[in-house]
Order: structure tokens, then sequence, then C-alpha cells
């Protein structure tokens, strides 16, 4: 068996990346694609490998060499790579083909050595491999049969997004038997280039080989095995993260995205906050088929926006202000706040990384499950010297939680102290009290002017991706000012359409939190089973979990779990306020999940 490997092509949409050199030369992580590929082959007892090189071939001719760890490296050039595309790169490679068994194989790709295991071993002779379709992916399409022929190549314009669930995505790494390139393939291959020319791609080869009723190609799925195929700066900075050396620094890296995660399809994220029983479909739908107007409408201005901000919540439009995410609100208020401010720690880090470090008076409750109480609070700032006092409620990440008396408590001791009261309430919908627990009521915001109540709509209402959130206060000079700090389109028209139906679902977001408290209280029962965690009761949508191990680190644990489950969680090391034991943050996601990751959890007994 040899292997040949595509690598003319110029790779113009990496930019000046590939300027000097063609895609196969291009490093991920200090090691290049071509060393990536011939490492992976060198497993196997090739005869030789076939480089088509094209652009900047001289190159890769001087870098590989004659022959890689034992095996013979053979050139074929295409002089004429800018005017064409790969089916003449393996048109000139076609003898080749007649001669042995083949592995082919395009450059631009990135995998796991298992990839390649896969497709040899198969005892199949002819095969395309292959992988349920996904949005990062983009070139040829296919549909299966139930004994995994290929029934359909899938062209751009017959292309339906509401069929792809059925879509497998070729990977660009194909097995040929000799017999199969002497019968089937190379003799097609010249009738298509001779009718049809030679700027088209190899794969149209196959689609017509696939129509013949004794076609002798099957299709090859992948089973979870990590694959990229690197066309611009952007798959480069994914197959960065999906390929790092080592399993700590792909931790690292897909953390360190804070967010956009569906390039990442079998990734589970138990690291961000949302509600996973709303929007409803229905919900859903609607927004859907309103898709292309909101995509071609500008959205309304600040004013109209806090007007259905203003509905959503029942309060008056002058005590609110919309921002995209809770972030941006976050920002503009403390950043033009300057005076000193009392952080209650652990916490959301936005708030006082926003701040100037020397103005932070901080309070760290003493005890291991981070637990306090408003009097706990009373009595450590009685003493101290603050202008603002900022409590995040249920708190991120302990879910502890200050009920609604406790809290009037509060805003009245600060009243009377001068005190202005920042109440983050982005998780308060999932507590599990009977009565009042929200602070956003018109009765509330008026009677304490000294009172900022901020909400992410991002959080208990599971819509992230619109990015909404929303800051109030009686004091509509304070509200004023930030309506016309921030930008006046500052949030888009799918969020503001969001905000604009909502109504018709609140029914269905009070059911949303009623199974999500049922789902809590399983998950909970299900986490005492993991004997190394100590799991701090929360009335938020995540439990702060303290490890009572020495055998590894929160750190550690968060590795072990990405590499070997892809599941991510928040690793609490690197906050303030953890330095007496390693603690990790889980948030609270359907049963399935869940369950899955209480099965991983389990392995690490």
């Amino acid at each position: 068996m040899q292997a040949i490997i595509l690598a003319a092509g110029m790779g113009r949409r990496l930019g000046e990346l590939t300027g000097d050199n063609t895609k196969c030369m291009l490093e991920v992580n200090n090691v290049r694609l071509i060393d990536r590929t011939l490492e992976c082959l060198t497993n196997y007892h090739l005869s030789r490998i076939v480089l088509v090189i094209g652009y900047k071939g001289e190159n890769v001719k001087h870098y590989v060499g004659n022959n890689y760890k034992g095996i013979d490296i053979v050139y074929v050039e295409n002089p004429i790579y800018d005017k064409t595309n790969n089916i003449y790169s393996l048109y000139l490679a076609k003898d080749y083909l007649l001669e042995e068994d083949t592995i082919l194989l395009e450059s631009d790709l990135i995998y796991e050595p298992a990839v390649i295991e896969r497709i040899i071993e198969n005892d199949y002779p002819n095969l395309a491999l292959v992988d349920k379709y996904e949005s990062w992916m983009d070139g040829t399409v296919v549909t299966l049969n139930a004994e995994n022929k290929i029934s359909n190549f899938i062209s751009k314009r017959d292309f339906n997004y509401m069929d792809i669930d059925k879509y497998y995505k070729t990977v660009n790494i194909y097995k040929f038997s000799k017999e199969f390139s002497a019968t089937h393939y190379v003799p097609f291959l010249e009738a298509y280039s001779l009718a049809l020319g030679n700027n088209a791609y190899y794969e149209q080869v196959l689609r017509v080989i696939t129509l013949l009723d004794d076609s002798p190609l099957k299709a090859l799925p992948l089973n979870g095995e990590k694959w990229y195929e690197i066309d611009d700066i952007q798959d480069l900075d994914i197959a960065s993260s999906m390929f790092e050396e080592s399993d700590e620094k792909r931790f690292k890296a897909i953390s360190s995205r804070f967010g956009g995660y569906w390039r990442y399809p079998h990734l589970l994220d138990f690291c961000y906050l949302v509600n996973p029983y709303f929007p409803p479909q229905q919900m859903i739908d609607e927004i859907k088929s309103s898709f292309e107007t909101l995509m071609r409408e500008y959205p309304s201005g600040m004013r109209v926006n806090s007007l259905l901000a203003g509905k959503y919540f029942s309060i008056k439009q002058d005590y609110v202000v919309v921002g995209n995410g809770a972030a941006e609100l976050i920002k503009a208020f403390i950043e033009r706040h300057t005076s000193k401010m009392g952080v209650i720690y652990p916490t959301f880090e936005e708030y006082p990384n926003r701040s100037i470090k020397d103005n932070i008076i901080s309070y760290l409750p003493t005890n291991d499950d981070m637990q306090y109480d408003a009097d706990d609070i009373i009595e450590y700032y009685s003493d101290k010297s603050i202008d603002t006092l900022l409590l995040i409620n249920p708190d991120n990440p302990s879910g502890n939680y200050t009920p609604y008396n406790d809290l009037l408590r509060l805003i009245e001791w600060t009243q009377g102290r001068s005190i202005q009261f920042i109440v983050d309430e982005s998780f308060v919908d999932f507590v599990d009290v009977e009565g009042e627990f929200s602070l956003l009521s018109n009765n509330i915001l008026e009677r304490y002017s000294n009172l900022v109540v901020v909400k992410s709509i991002s959080k208990s209402y599971g819509v992230p991706g619109f990015r909404l959130g929303v800051l109030a206060s009686g004091d509509t000079d304070l509200i004023a000012r930030l309506k016309k700090e921030v930008a006046i389109w500052n949030i888009n028209s799918f969020g503001e359409f969001y905000m604009q139906i909502y109504e018709k679902y609140h029914k269905d977001y009070l059911h949303a939190c009623e199974l999500f408290r049922e789902e809590r209280k399983l998950f909970w029962d299900e986490l005492q089973q993991i004997s190394y965690l100590h799991v701090i009761p929360s009335q938020a949508n995540y439990f702060l979990c303290k490890l009572t191990t020495d055998k590894f680190t929160s750190t550690e644990l968060a590795v072990k779990l990405l590499a070997n489950f892809d599941i991510l969680i928040k690793d609490c090391s690197g906050k303030s306020a953890f330095s007496r034991g390693n603690y990790i943050r889980l948030a609270v996601r359907d049963r399935a999940d869940n369950h899955k990751l209480v099965e991983a959890l389990k392995t690490y007994i």
C-alpha cells in the first residue's frame, strides 16, 4: 500500500501565512501539517508516499527530502497549480494509482492517529472516510444508505439545512484498491478531465461512480475521532486549540475562549450557566420564522428597547437600561465609580475586574462552604468606609442565597449609611422559595434610590446568544446617564424581537423554572455519590464543589474530564478567594447531560 498526498494548492484564504509556503508547511502548535501526516503514515508498512506539489513545491522537497523514516518519498509536480484544481493534481498521479492500493489524503488536514488507523485497518478495500455534518464544515457533503454506500452527493444548490441530520461530510481521506483505480476511478478521472476540464475537484469523479448500480465504493463514518480541515485563520485557531500538545494546554486554550463552543460539536459545556428548559420549541420556531426580517432590519434605539425591558419586568422604562449582556452595563456602571466598593468573595469577577483594585474592600467567609448571611455582611462592613456594596444573589459561584426580607434589611442599612447597593440577581429565578424574591419592582426601586439591580437575561432565560441584560434603579438620573454612555444600537434585532414576544411565553418560563428545580435536586442526589466531592448547597443553576482528595487538584480534574470525556467544567483555582482548597463549579444541565457528567466523575473514585 502507498499514500498519495495532494499538496499543490496556494492556500490563498490563509493570507500571509501561506505567502512563502504551501498549506502543508503550515505550523499548528509548532508542528507542520506535513510532519503530522507523515508521522501518522509511518506507523504502517507503506511502500512509498507520493507528494503532488505545485505552489512553493521546492520548499516541500527541500524540507521533506526523498525519504522519511525509511519510506521513499516521490514527487509529482503540477506546474499549472494556479489554473487548475485538485482533479488535475490527482490526474498527474494517476499512474501511481494503477500500481498499488492507495491511501489518498489532502494536505490541509489535521487529525489524531486514530483517524488513519480507522480507514487502513478496515478490511473493505474502497472507502471514503466521512463524519456527521457539523456547522463548521465546508466542502463535499453526502448522504448514505443503510449499507453505508454513498447514495447522493449534495451540491451547494441542493443543500437543505432542514436535512442536516442526514448529511455526512467527506473527511478527504480515501482508500482505493488497485483494482478499483484500474476499473473505475482512473478511467472516469480521465474521461471527466477530457470532457469537463481540469478546474474541478476529484470528488466529482466519485460522484459519477456512486451513480453506478454496482459501485464498489463505501463510506466509513468516524465515531468521535478528532479531525479538522484548515482553510483559513479561523480554522487554524480552532485546530490549534483542538490539537494542543498536552491535555493541560488544550484545557487552557479551550476554556479561555469564553464561549463559541458550537465549533466543538462533541463538547459538553458545564462551565457556562443557562436554563436547559427555556425557551420552548414554539418560541424558537417563532424566532426562526422571522429570521430573515430580523437579519435585514435595524433594531430600535434605546428608548424603545428600554420600554420593552420595562414591559418584560413590569417596571417603568425610566428605571431601566438594556445592555448587550449584563457585562456591558457592569462595565459602564463600575468604571465610572472610583469610590470604595465592598465585594463579597468569591464573586462574579467582572465586577472587581472593572474596578480599581485599591478601591475594593473584600469580605471572605471563613467557612469552607463560602456561606454567609445579612448579619455577617453588616457586621463586617459596619466599621469599614465604603461607598458601594456589591451582592450577587444567589452568589456566583457559591450559590449562597440571601432571603428577600434580609435583602430589605441590607437595603435599609446601606441607605442609612448613604451606600449605593448593587444587587445582581441574574440567578434569582432558580431559587426554591415561596413568595417574593426579586427586587425588580417599581415600589422597591422608588423607595430605595440607593439600590441598583442588575440581571442577565442570558442565564435564567437560556438565550446567551442574544446578549441581553438590564440594570434598573429608581435613580432616574443614573439611568439616563447610562443610556447616553452605551451605544444607541447596543442590542441587535434578535434580542429586541425576543423581548417583544416573551410575554406570550411567560407561563412556559415559570414551568421551565419548576423543571429546573426538580433537575437540580436529582443532580444534587447524584453528586452525593462522588466520594471525593463535597457539594455545597445552592439556590442557583450550578453547584460549587470542594475536592476532598489529594490524588488530584481541581485543575487536574478539569483537564481529565476534557481530555477523556469532552466535558468542560469551571476550575475555580484561578479565581480569588480559593486559596484554602480545590474547588470546581458544575452547571446544572438537563437529565441526560448531568447523568453523563456524574458517570464521568465516578471513574476517578
